[in-house]
């Protein structure tokens, strides 16, 4: 816990993952598509604007509140769909869930999570989506619907951008495989790191809890990630199938992807209540551009109609700030959560959380704003040696 203390920001959260982690699960969290590009410029395309504070303002008083998708939320981000967090530590998505109740915010369960949709919603009363995709299978993707209807989760994220996997070399290199395997590739890493190991050993349940009940989880096979959402996922998947969905769902439907203003005025139509402008964190196509370049475009078309929530790349408060101040509603984190649980656990999340609330917090002070719904695009500019 003291090292845990001493990460002063979301880069030693992870430089500690990477000391805990066998390399095949750190590659894992940390890699992208191809040769990276899209991956590195989510975080580096933040750099290209400045934010432009106001001074002799009343800032007492900070309010970090925002309401997304209906939903009263403490802080102006939240916890992003992430797969398989039992591979990065033992607490998995309930440490998760919890460190994003303890701090007001919104949890979002992935379909190839390792804890089932039933028992996170016995965990946390906080607000709960469930991302999903549409399967070949349709009946499943029913039952999901019904499943998170029962245990009263608020919103719904139907993921687009998966139509197969994308090309991640790390896993390749690393040897990595679902569930973990001691092949020649990473042997020496799993014995190097022995806490993690013996976890292996007492908590050995790497189950996708949500589907294996319908799905072979790959329990007899030696099958890397990607062959299996290759053999998962259906390519078909239209707009009339997201439609079909938001009608099976009946409540707040968020689509998580679209990076474009056409698709974003095509989410509109179809009845979503918001919109996630992602790039998988650089994990799918490579060369597209960063999620902070097509906020303003899509702000300006349809702002109006839905909500836009910024995802990929942040590491900083800062980048929070300018996502919002940008037009999007709130911003989603990913890696660096991830980054805390391959830490230390929920008490690693919640250290994450912590850092980034306080940067968003001391952040809007100093631009001089005392509310999230004060950033306006007057707050933030191009630099203008890049004009």
């Amino acid at each position: 816990m003291r090292k845990l203390s001493r990460c002063n920001n979301i880069h030693d959260l992870r430089s500690m993952a990477q000391r805990k982690l066998p390399s095949p699960m750190f590659h894992y969290i940390d890699g992208g598509a191809d040769d990276e590009w899209t991956l590195r410029r989510n975080t580096e395309a933040f750099d290209e604007y400045e934010l432009q504070p106001n001074y002799l303002t009343d800032i007492e008083t900070i309010d970090l509140k925002t309401k997304v998708l209906g939903l009263e939320l403490e802080l102006p981000f939240f916890l992003a769909p992430t797969g398989m967090s039992r591979l990065f530590h033992h607490e998995k998505e309930y440490g998760v869930a919890k460190a994003a109740a303890e701090f007001g915010t919104l949890y979002t369960l992935s379909t190839v999570a390792t804890t089932s949709i039933e028992d996170i919603a016995a965990v946390s009363d906080a607000p709960k989506m469930f991302q999903i995709y549409i399967l070949k299978d349709r009946e499943l993707t029913r039952e999901f619907v019904q499943r998170c209807k029962d245990a009263e989760y608020q919103a719904l994220c139907l993921t687009v951008d998966t139509p197969l996997a994308g090309n991640r070399e790390r896993d390749l290199v690393t040897g990595m495989s679902m569930p973990p395997r001691f092949g020649l590739k990473s042997l020496w890493s799993f014995a190097t790191h022995p806490y993690w190991a013996m976890n292996l050993a007492l908590h050995p349940d790497f189950r996708l809890a949500n589907v294996a009940h319908r799905v072979d989880a790959l329990a007899d096979q030696d099958m890397g990630l990607a062959e299996y959402v290759n053999s998962q996922f259906d390519r078909t998947v239209s707009w009339k199938d997201a439609e079909w969905l938001a009608q099976q769902w009946d409540g707040p439907l968020v689509i998580k992807g679209l990076q474009t203003v056409a698709d974003a005025k095509r989410a509109v139509d179809i009845g979503a209540a918001g919109i996630m402008v992602s790039n998988h964190g650089g994990r799918q196509l490579d060369a597209v551009p960063a999620a902070i370049d097509c906020i303003g475009p899509i702000a300006d078309a349809v702002a109006d109609q839905l909500d836009i929530i910024c995802d990929g790349g942040i590491r900083r408060g800062t980048h929070i700030i300018k996502a919002l101040a940008m037009g999007a509603k709130a911003c989603s984190i990913g890696r660096p959560y991830l980054y805390g649980l391959a830490a230390a656990g929920q008490a690693g999340v919640e250290r994450a959380i912590s850092l980034l609330k306080s940067e968003v917090e001391r952040s809007l002070a100093l631009l001089g704003c005392r509310k999230i719904d004060e950033l306006e695009r007057r707050h933030v500019r191009p630099r203008l040696d890049k004009i």
